[in-house]
C-alpha cells in the first residue's frame, strides 16, 4: 500500500457538523488533536445517539483472520465495501491482506486515493466511463492490480468495445453462479466456457481464473456450499487443461463471504496442482467489526471453535428520552443510526445517568426502530431512566458503517483513542 499522504489528509480534517456524536466544542480541531485529546466517550461531551468502535476487539479480528488465512494457506482480500475506511484498509494490509475487495467503480476510486495496489472488483463493470478510469489507472500505475468478474459474453463486448485502445489488458475471472435463483454470476459450466471463449477472443481483456460467492447457494447449507465450491474449483482445473490459463504465472480462485469461510477453506485445500501455482483468494469482510447478531450466529467458528472467535467491535450508545410506562421507553437512536436491514439491534448494557455505573441490560428489549428511536419493551424490574444510556449490539457491519462518517475507536475504559473515517 503506497503512503502518498492521503491518509495524513484525513488526520487533518476538520471535525464539524457533519460528524454527529461527536462533542460540539471540539468543532474547528483536526480529527488528529482530538484524537490527541483522548477524550472520554461518556464524560467529555460526545453526544447521543454516537457509534463507538471497540479498539480490542478490533485488533482481535483482525489478527485472528490472519492467523487464520495463514493457517489455510489462503490469500485474503477482505471485502472493503464492508466499512469504506482507507484507515481500516491500512491495518488489514499490514496484517497481510492480499488487497482488498470491493462492489463498484465508486469504491475504487476511493481505494486509489487511499494507496491501494491490488483490488479485487467482485462485480461486472461494463459502465464505460468507469472502464475508461479503470484503464487509465492501469496504464499509469504498472503496479496496480485489479480483477474483475465477466458473467456474460455481452458483458465482455461491452468491455471490449470500451477498452480498445489501453495499453494494459484488464483482468477477469469468470464468476459462477451459485445456482438457480442466485443472484449474479453464470449458471451453467458451459456458459462458462463461452464467457471464457468471448474473452480470449479480445485483446483487452486477460481471463486469470474463477470466482463466486458461497452466500448465494440458495438454502445454504454445509453440504449445498461444500457442492458449489467444489464446481468451481472443478472449473479451474477444466480451464487450465483446456490451456485457458497459459502464459499466466498464477491463477486466481475466489469465494468467500463471512458465513461460510470454513467450508471455502476445506474445499480450496483440496485444489490439485495446476500448470502454475493457485491464488486462493478469500474475500470475507464483515469480521472487520463483527456484529452482535446475524453473523455473531452464522460465523463459521461457532462450527469450528478451535479456529478462535471473532468478537462484536460495534456498540451504539443512546439516551433514554422517554419513559411512558412502566413496559416501555424510547432511545434517541433509531433508522439513521442502527443496522436493521437484517436483524433489530440489541440491548446490551446500562450506565447509569446518575453514578456511571454499567450494568446489564437485563429485561430491556429492542422491538421496533422509528427514524430516530428505538422502541424498548422493559419487563417487571428492569432498571431504566431517563437519561441513562443504552448500549445496543447492531447486526450486519455492512449497514453499521454506512451511517457513520466518522467512528470513535474507544478503549475498555472510554478513553477515545482514534477516529475512523468512512467513505459512502
Amino acid at each position: 500500500m503506497k503512503d502518498d499522504g492521503a491518509l495524513a489528509r484525513l488526520a487533518a480534517e476538520r471535525v464539524d457538523h457533519r460528524f454527529k456524536g461527536l462533542p460540539p466544542d471540539a468543532d474547528g480541531l483536526t480529527v488528529a488533536a482530538l484524537a490527541a485529546q483522548r477524550r472520554n466517550l461518556f464524560d467529555d461531551g460526545f453526544t447521543t445517539p454516537v457509534l463507538a468502535l471497540s479498539a480490542e476487539r478490533l485488533e482481535h479480528n483482525l489478527a485472528l483472520m490472519e492467523t487464520y488465512s495463514a493457517r489455510h494457506g489462503l490469500a485474503f482480500a477482505p471485502h472493503g465495501k464492508t466499512s469504506m475506511a482507507p484507515q481500516l484498509f491500512r491495518r488489514q494490509i499490514e496484517r497481510g491482506a492480499w488487497g482488498i475487495t470491493l462492489a463498484v467503480p465508486h469504491q475504487v476510486r476511493v481505494a486509489r486515493e487511499f494507496g491501494i495496489e491490488r483490488v479485487f472488483l467482485a462485480n461486472e463493470v461494463v459502465d464505460p466511463a468507469a472502464l475508461r478510469w479503470i484503464a487509465g489507472q492501469l496504464a499509469a500505475d504498472p503496479s496496480f492490480r485489479f480483477v474483475c468478474y465477466v458473467d456474460s459474453v455481452r458483458g465482455v463486448e461491452l468491455m471490449d468495445a470500451t477498452l480498445r485502445g489501453s495499453t494494459r489488458p484488464v483482468d477477469v475471472v469468470v464468476e459462477l453462479g451459485a445456482g438457480e435463483g442466485a443472484r449474479t454470476g453464470v449458471r451453467t459450466e458451459a456458459e462458462c466456457a463461452a464467457v471464457a471463449d468471448a474473452v480470449a477472443g479480445v485483446g483487452t481483456l486477460r481471463l486469470v481464473g474463477v470466482a463466486g460467492y458461497e452466500g448465494e447457494v440458495p438454502e445454504a447449507d454445509p453440504e449445498r456450499v461444500r457442492a458449489w465450491l467444489r464446481r468451481l474449483t472443478a472449473l479451474a482445473v477444466e480451464f487450465d487443461k483446456a490451456g485457458r490459463f497459459a502464459g499466466l504465472e498464477e491463477i486466481v480462485v475466489s469465494a468467500g463471504g463471512s458465513a461460510w469461510f470454513d467450508t471455502v477453506a476445506e474445499v480450496f485445500a483440496e485444489i490439485p496442482d495446476l500448470s502454475v501455482p493457485v491464488l486462493k483468494l478469500l474475500r470475507s469482510g464483515a469480521y472487520v467489526s463483527h456484529d452482535a447478531g446475524h453473523y455473531r450466529r452464522v460465523t463459521p467458528f461457532n462450527r469450528v471453535p478451535e479456529e478462535g472467535a471473532l468478537e462484536p467491535a460495534f456498540r451504539l450508545w443512546a439516551q433514554i428520552v422517554s419513559r411512558p410506562t412502566d413496559a416501555q421507553a424510547f432511545a434517541n437512536a433509531g433508522k439513521r443510526d442502527a443496522a436493521y436491514d437484517l436483524n433489530l439491534p440489541s440491548a446490551e448494557v446500562v450506565r447509569d445517568a446518575a453514578t456511571g455505573r454499567v450494568r446489564d441490560a437485563t429485561g430491556i428489549t429492542v422491538t421496533g426502530l422509528s427514524d430516530q428511536h428505538a422502541w424498548l419493551r422493559t419487563e417487571a424490574g428492569a432498571e431504566l431512566d431517563v437519561g441513562d444510556w443504552v448500549g445496543l449490539g447492531l447486526s450486519h457491519p455492512c449497514t453499521s458503517f454506512d451511517k457513520w462518517p466518522l467512528i470513535p475507536v474507544v478503549e475498555g475504559d472510554g478513553t477515545v483513542v482514534d477516529y475512523v473515517r468512512t467513505f459512502f
